[in-house]
């Protein structure tokens, strides 16, 4: 089964058994929520919609983008992204992973953000031979 994997240059660190996912983060500085819908696939990570609050620092609506249920939703054409490394330290918070609706911080998996390893990386892989590890 194709699912998401959690580690850092090459080591595996958790794996979550679910074919889509949100990835979602609160913006340090403005504090609004965004989030960005993916589906796993055999090429990477596939972008299929994003979701942000309002504009701020860094957070332009991009052009097309709707307004609907208290965000702007857009679709930006993309490739599937193979690896997909994200910074995370611990004065920005911890980001969500949501599958169904339901969202638990990454720390659920990989342990809290912390100064010794201030990145992750995401990538799809086959859950159906690697066993979860401990966090």
């Amino acid at each position: 089964m194709l699912g998401l994997c959690l580690g850092l240059a090459g080591q595996l660190w958790a794996t979550v058994p679910q074919p889509t996912f949100t990835l979602g983060w609160w913006h340090t500085v403005e504090k609004i929520r965004w989030e960005e819908d993916y589906q796993l696939t055999p090429e990477g990570l596939l972008l299929t919609e994003a979701r942000v609050k309002g504009t701020g620092a860094g957070m332009e609506i991009p052009a097309g983008a709707v307004f609907r249920d208290d965000s702007w939703h857009y679709h930006e054409k993309r490739p599937a992204i193979p690896l997909l490394k994200l910074g995370r330290a611990p004065e920005g918070g911890d980001y969500d992973i949501c599958f169904n609706g339901q969202c638990l911080p990454m720390s659920h998996w990989i342990g809290k953000p912390n100064h010794q390893t201030e990145s992750v990386e995401l990538w799809p892989c086959d859950t159906s031979t690697k066993a979860n590890p401990d966090k």
